[in-house]
């Protein structure tokens, strides 16, 4: 098997990730999949738009449940991947557009907001 570069970064960036990084990670996946099966709903590829909603789908299931539940702030978050999902199951079942738009827009305000919090937690005066 060929030495392929991007592979090994990918590996080596993911490896080396903290925990923070990591669900940051997970965020902008499930943000991609989910972008990228609204344009094959679009174009009417359902079986694209199905195989990526199933892989944002994984990602709210890795990330609920790798919750730590010894924090009250855990309960909060597992309430909102359930709506997620329940979000993207209907996403995926619609095959409409618009659906798979409001599971972006909650997306997109966890990574902004997670990005938020990993600056504070390296600055806490910010």
């Amino acid at each position: 098997m060929a030495y392929n570069p991007m592979a090994a970064y990918g590996t080596n960036k993911v490896t080396t990730a903290t925990p923070a990084e990591l669900t940051l990670m997970l965020y902008e996946g499930a943000i991609k999949f989910c972008n990228i099966a609204k344009m094959a709903m679009e174009k009417k590829d359902y079986e694209k738009a199905n195989l990526n909603i199933q892989k944002a789908r994984n990602i709210i299931v890795e990330l609920q449940t790798t919750l730590n539940f010894d924090y009250p702030v855990a309960k909060e978050f597992d309430v909102i991947y359930t709506y997620i999902f329940e979000r993207m199951t209907t996403a995926n079942i619609s095959k409409n557009p618009e659906d798979v738009e409001l599971v972006l827009v909650e997306l997109r305000d966890l990574r902004d907001i997670w990005k938020q919090v990993m600056r504070n937690a390296k600055d806490p005066r910010i």
